[in-house]
């Protein structure tokens, strides 16, 4: 039987890596992998690949708009407590969250998955709310997801886009910005700051202690944020359905042999006594990037509700809408 030839993008980390080496049945796939930024844009602009990651929340936005070109999957590549991110200035007063009312803050990109997340632990976690803040973006209007969606900002709320030429490190240097939800250290055909001094912004962190706080956050909501999901070409999913759920089980495959070699190795570290011995069952038994729609439907719907309340969208929208059919149970 011949197989279906079918481009793919993906980001590189540890559970897409394996995917160059590993096509799901009946496909023969040419993997790019390419930083989030430059893929997204990609996609949004020119629908370069068949199949990749998304930003959910540009999906979300676009799905709304009604566009449907998308078809999307839950694997969920990229996982991370996202406020615990937020840096200030190194000199800076702002010590705590609260501490954020009035500043002027800095993101790559306004409805970026990640600073949608950001702004909504703002507000339900400790109180502020995006009105409260003055807002910079980075991105210039044709390398930004904003473009594909006709992003304007939402209402009480001030974002300044910057010109193409500044960046948000420049503006740290020059003590014209308080914070920023996403500091970007490294550059890509998208993002340009980190060539400009990113690496080196007076800033630090404003959760001193990061990992105690998404473990607060992770106890107090019971949300391990999603930032990626995968998605295929709507086209291609209709014209031949099985894809869908064959390329499903390639990322749950791939995802399934990383967990089973950390497990492994850190069965070795803990026999040589540099780890615990109870660490090899912790890693064993856990998946700290769970797919499938039905248990995490209270994520997704979580960040279907940011959207609405931050003004990204008019209604909230139902996650299952977005997501292939066949998935939905899973």
């Amino acid at each position: 039987m011949t197989r279906l030839r079918l481009s793919a993008c993906l980001s590189p980390g540890l559970v897409t890596d394996p995917l160059a080496n590993q096509s799901p049945e009946g496909i023969d796939w040419t993997v790019s992998h390419v930083h989030p930024s430059e893929m997204f844009w990609r996609q949004l602009k020119f629908g370069d690949f068949d199949i990749s990651e998304m930003s959910l929340a540009t999906l979300l936005i676009q799905y709304e708009q009604g566009v449907r070109d998308w078809v999307a999957l839950p694997v969920f590549t990229m996982r991370r407590f996202f406020h615990t991110g937020i840096v200030v200035r190194a000199d800076s007063d702002i010590r705590r969250p609260e501490d954020l009312k009035g500043a002027r803050v800095g993101v790559p990109e306004y409805q970026q998955t990640s600073a949608v997340w950001s702004r909504g632990a703002l507000q339900h976690e400790f109180g502020v709310a995006p009105c409260d803040m003055t807002w910079f973006m980075e991105r210039p209007p044709g390398l930004s997801h904003g473009d594909a969606t006709g992003f304007t900002p939402p209402p009480g709320v001030t974002v300044t886009q910057l010109d193409g030429t500044d960046t948000l490190a420049e503006m740290f240097v020059r003590g014209e910005l308080d914070a920023s939800l996403v500091h970007l250290t490294g550059t890509n055909l998208i993002d340009r700051g980190g060539a400009q001094g990113g690496r080196h912004a007076p800033v630090r962190p404003l959760f001193d202690d990061g990992r105690a706080e998404g473990l607060r956050y992770l106890a107090s909501t019971g949300i391990l944020p999603v930032n990626h999901c995968v998605v295929i070409r709507r086209s291609v999913a209709e014209e031949h359905p099985w894809v869908v759920l064959n390329v499903y089980a390639a990322f749950e495959r791939a995802k399934a042999d990383v967990l089973r070699r950390t497990a492994e190795l850190v069965e070795l570290f803990g026999r040589v006594g540099i780890t615990p011995p109870e660490a090899a069952d912790s890693v064993a038994s856990g998946d700290p990037l769970p797919y499938g729609f039905a248990g995490q439907r209270h994520v997704l719907e979580t960040l279907a509700g940011f959207l609405h309340e931050q003004g990204l969208v008019g209604n909230t929208i139902d996650p299952a809408s977005v997501f292939a059919e066949q998935t939905l149970t899973l």
